[in-house]
């Protein structure tokens, strides 16, 4: 790998693992682009490796948060009446809510490294996830604040975040959109899928850089790999700040259009021959 397209590739999913559409997805799309066969062993553990950078930025970002957090459920294991606090109740929810996703992905890993690794899967999913996103977006009540989130909440949320191992879904889209419909605000959904991301990508770049440092050392590199994630750490810090504050005062119209016309084009790319599935 050449280390510009480490840095590109870095960016993109920086740019892209907060936004509802899909850092997988695209950096499917651009690792195909750039000539790299997708669904190489060292190529997929990469992606998932370079995800760990954008851990570290929520991480970085929302520090006072999580350690507030932290805090409520060391009380909370420690006196039954701080359990009555809401944060202890999220913190509860965080943990609640992770577990779907590790136990689905260890379980279909290869499945999900393999025969979901086609450009014909991203442009399906980016283009089918589009009307679930516009649907939740559309019917939103936004009533409930982030006081009001319960382990019931984070384990739907969590449940449903399982459809974002399909490259093209987006996890943050899934949480989203499962968050809206059932009544959470948007500042709060986004703020919960922050919180769900941790425990979710930590997990999968920790058993990619594990099992599959040989393929990394002798393909890519551990260089390039480490180098793209430092430019996801990054570029993920300002795309965190910059979400929260444009979900504040706007809707995901301009996602979801973004999304239909990034699925069509990759299908139009894949269907008239331009580009290879996989």
């Amino acid at each position: 790998m050449e280390w510009w397209h480490a840095v590109l590739l870095g960016a993109v999913e920086g740019i892209t693992e907060f936004l509802p559409v899909s850092s997988t997805g695209h950096l499917t799309i651009l690792e195909k682009l750039l000539g790299y066969t997708i669904d190489d062993p060292d190529i997929t553990a990469f992606t998932v490796i370079i995800q760990s950078g954008a851990v570290l930025a929520t991480l970085l970002y929302l520090r006072r948060d999580i350690v507030r957090l932290i805090a409520a459920f060391l009380d909370g294991l420690r006196y039954p009446q701080a359990r009555k606090n809401a944060d202890w109740r999220m913190a509860i929810g965080v943990i609640v809510g992770s577990i779907p996703i590790g136990i689905i992905g260890f379980l279909f890993s290869d499945f999900i490294e393999t025969t979901l690794r086609s450009l014909w899967v991203v442009g399906i999913a980016l283009i089918g996830w589009s009307f679930v996103m516009l649907y939740a977006d559309r019917t939103a009540k936004q009533h409930r604040p982030e006081s009001s989130v319960t382990w019931r909440d984070t384990l739907s949320i969590g449940i449903v975040q399982c459809l974002a191992l399909v490259p093209g879904v987006s996890r943050s889209g899934a949480t989203m959109s499962i968050g809206l419909v059932l009544g959470l605000n948007r500042v709060t959904v986004t703020r919960l899928s922050f919180f769900l991301s941790i425990p979710a990508l930590t997990a999968a770049s920790l058993y990619q850089g594990i099992s599959a440092a040989p393929q990394i050392s002798s393909g890519i590199g551990w260089g390039n790999t480490l180098l793209a994630t430092a430019v996801s750490f990054v570029v993920a810090y300002f795309t965190v700040d910059w979400l929260l504050k444009f979900i504040a005062r706007h809707s995901y119209s301009v996602f979801i259009v973004y999304r239909i016309i990034a699925g069509a084009v990759v299908l139009a790319l894949v269907g008239t021959g331009v580009v290879s599935a996989t």
